[in-house]
C-alpha cells in the first residue's frame, strides 16, 4: 500500500548577501537621538555575521556556536548554542502570591510592499507585559481574649493602616516590525517601539556574492576567551 501522507519539501539554503545597516535609537521623553552603523554578511551556509565599529557577532547553526569578536582587545569568545531543553519545573512561589504567566505574543502578518526597490514581506510581533505578582494579604492581628466575669467594655485600639501606595501606570506592549526581502531572505527595516523609546534599523543590500568563510572564523592572533 502506498504511502499518501504530505512530505513537506526542504527548506532551500538563504542565498549570500552583504547589507549596510544604519541604527536610528529615540529615547522615550523626547530625548536626543543616537545613530549607529554596522554590516552584515549572510553565507548560504545559514552563517551570520554583524559588524559593529569595535565589535562582531557571528552566528555559526553548522558548528552549535556564537562567537563574539572584541577588535580592541584582539579578543575572542565561544558561546555553544545550547539545545532545545524541556520546560523547568515551577519554582516555589510565595504563600498567598499568584505566579505571573507567560506574556502572550501576538503575530499579524503585514503583506509585501517595497522598500528602496527591494520587495519585502513584513510581520508585526506584539508582545503584551506580564502580569505583575499580586501581593499577599497581611495578617490581621489576633482579637484579645475575653476574661471570665469582666465585662468587655474596653475599646481596643486598632492597629496604623499603612498609607497605600500609588497605582503604577500599567506597562506598554512591546511591538516590532519586521521587513524581510523576499529575494534574499534577509533583514532591510526593522522599528522596535517599547516604553524605552524607539529603535529602527535599515539594511541596504551591498553584494549578493558568497563572502569568504574566513569572515565566520576567529582571526589570527585573537586571544580565546572563556565564556
Amino acid at each position: 500500500m502506498i504511502n499518501c501522507a504530505t512530505v513537506e519539501p526542504p527548506v532551500p539554503p538563504p542565498p549570500p548577501s552583504c547589507s549596510d545597516c544604519a541604527t536610528k535609537t529615540q529615547p522615550a521623553g523626547g530625548g536626543p537621538p543616537s545613530q549607529s552603523a554596522s554590516r552584515m554578511w549572510q553565507s548560504s551556509s545559514g552563517s551570520m555575521r554583524i559588524d559593529t565599529p569595535h565589535t562582531s557577532i557571528i552566528t555559526d547553526p553548522a558548528g552549535q556556536r556564537t562567537i563574539l569578536l572584541d577588535h580592541l582587545k584582539k579578543e575572542a569568545m565561544v558561546i555553544p548554542m545550547p539545545p532545545a531543553s524541556p520546560a523547568l519545573p515551577g519554582s516555589p512561589s510565595m504563600p498567598g502570591a499568584t505566579p505571573p504567566q507567560a506574556p502572550p505574543m501576538q503575530v499579524h502578518d503585514l503583506g509585501k510592499t517595497l522598500i528602496e526597490g527591494h520587495e519585502v514581506e513584513g510581520k508585526r510581533f506584539t508582545l503584551s507585559p506580564p502580569q505583575a505578582l499580586q501581593s499577599p494579604q497581611m495578617p490581621q492581628p489576633p482579637a484579645p481574649p475575653k476574661m471570665p466575669g469582666v465585662q468587655q467594655s474596653l475599646n481596643v485600639p486598632k492597629p496604623p493602616q499603612l498609607p497605600k501606595p500609588p497605582l503604577p501606570k500599567p506597562p506598554q506592549p512591546g511591538v516590532a516590525e519586521v521587513w524581510t526581502s523576499t529575494k534574499l531572505k534577509t533583514l532591510v527595516l526593522t522599528k522596535v517601539t517599547t516604553a524605552a523609546g524607539v529603535q529602527t534599523t535599515y539594511c541596504k543590500p551591498t553584494s549578493t556574492e558568497e563572502p569568504h568563510p574566513s569572515m565566520f572564523q576567529i582571526p589570527p592572533g585573537y586571544k580565546l576567551k572563556s565564556s
